[in-house]
């Protein structure tokens, strides 16, 4: 038995697949050196004289991964939802974004937003930064002390965007992240870099190759849009007219995944059988991200059929198109949003279930990081303890009853405690 070993006793639940999820009430998850030992229904005998930090009747889950947002966007949450994408991005986004060539900006912003989403039930993020070299490596520093797991991209757009935000060239873009890459080598722990093209109407082809050729060079993952809007995909036609779809594009650039690639694609909502072949094929993550789809009137995402095909899928945020930072909302819309879906679109694509989107919130997300979302034994110990007690009912209650209330009418503020490979962060 090793020194740091520790257990948490309470009421214990975890996907062991996209459509079962384990329960063990008042039961024991034991942690050695960042890992998870297992869960018991009684404390073995070889663990007799570990601490045991007793949580009473709290539910104890796997940490939640958020797959996709953007860090900047956060100081304008909640405006601008009257806009589809492109629309939004130039009234909006863009302006806002250009700010964080200011540093003392960049610090006050990153100061309100790595709280807030330190506070909750993520305890690893995929994140876009800005085109600003200073401020994305401030924005790592901050999180790098929260002690989540993050990885934290700055952001590639060399045309088509604001004057005041737009790279001056591909050349110059490319240099600039692997300057950004070398100040970054060997600062953070927990903080890593992915590469990251903003969406292919923002990267010249000069970039995207160049981009591609840094992937292959340092083996980092990339992360980018995919598929989000009617008026974005046509758009990518006209730039990318030899390529057979969106996703085609991409691989035509060499940035869709494969060996050595690990890609994070968000959104995917118009992804049709095609895209989704090459999905699979690749190995994408696709970070579905519900709020921000309905927000921006982009559409729903056929996330059954990913999960169908066998596509690694998790959830994202997406502040600020989504508008708050809790994934226990993510998966609320998301099982909305495949109803209405089923409903009025696609009756051959059933709506998502409560342990469907709890996977994804979990295992499913959390597999970007490798043996992460789960209570498996040998995974990388991600935890948080959630304190359900306000949720009041007259009738006694089953544990995953206990779990889909909590979605529904609890959220971020309930989670009392969080721990991620091991050190308790909160």
């Amino acid at each position: 038995m090793k020194n740091n070993s520790y257990a948490l006793k309470g009421n214990i639940l975890y996907s062991k697949d996209k459509s079962m999820i384990i329960e063990q009430k008042h039961g024991f998850l034991l942690c050695e050196d960042g890992k998870v030992t297992g869960v018991f229904g009684e404390l073995p005998k070889r663990f007799e004289g570990i601490p045991v930090v007793d949580k009473g009747d709290a539910l104890i889950l796997p940490g939640f991964a958020d797959l996709h947002l953007h860090a900047p966007q956060y100081a304008f949450r909640g405006l601008g939802m009257d806009h589809e994408l492109l629309d939004w991005l130039d009234t909006h986004t863009f302006p806002e974004e250009a700010k964080y060539a200011d540093p003392a900006y960049a610090k006050l912003a990153y100061g309100q937003f790595v709280p807030a989403l330190a506070a909750g039930a993520t305890t690893r993020a995929v994140v876009f930064a800005t085109a600003h070299t200073e401020a994305t490596l401030l924005l790592m520093d901050m999180l790098e002390e929260t002690g989540l797991v993050t990885r934290v991209g700055r952001v590639n757009m060399d045309r088509n965007s604001n004057p005041a935000l737009q790279e001056q060239s591909a050349a110059a873009s490319l240099a600039d992240t692997r300057d950004w890459l070398r100040q970054a080598e060997g600062r953070y722990t927990h903080t890593a870099p992915i590469l990251t093209p903003r969406f292919i109407p923002s990267c010249s082809d000069e970039l995207m190759h160049g981009l591609a050729a840094l992937q292959k060079e340092t083996g980092l993952p990339v992360q980018s849009h995919l598929s989000e809007n009617q008026g974005e995909i046509a758009w990518v036609k006209e730039l990318c007219p030899e390529a057979a779809n969106y996703a085609d594009a991409y691989r035509r650039f060499g940035l869709l995944g494969g060996a050595g690639c690990p890609t994070i694609m968000a959104h995917c909502v118009w992804s049709d059988a095609a895209e989704q072949a090459l999905l699979a094929e690749h190995g994408v993550w696709v970070a579905h991200c519900p709020v921000s789809n309905a927000d921006l009137s982009s559409g729903v995402a056929p996330v059954r059929a990913f999960l169908e095909r066998g596509i690694k899928t998790g959830l994202g945020s997406d502040m600020a198109g989504g508008y708050e930072l809790s994934i226990f909302g993510v998966m609320v819309q998301a099982v909305k949003d495949s109803k209405l879906r089923w409903r009025m679109q696609d009756e051959t694509l059933a709506p998502l279930t409560l342990p469907e989107v709890f996977y994804l919130a979990t295992r499913g997300g959390g597999s970007f990081f490798g043996q992460v979302g789960a209570f498996e034994p040998g995974w990388e110990f991600d935890a948080i303890v959630v304190d359900d007690s306000e949720i009041v009912c007259p009738f006694e209650l089953t544990l995953q009853e206990r779990l889909e209330r909590l979605v529904y009418l609890g959220g971020d503020r309930n989670v009392k405690e969080k721990y991620v490979q091991g050190r308790r962060v909160k």
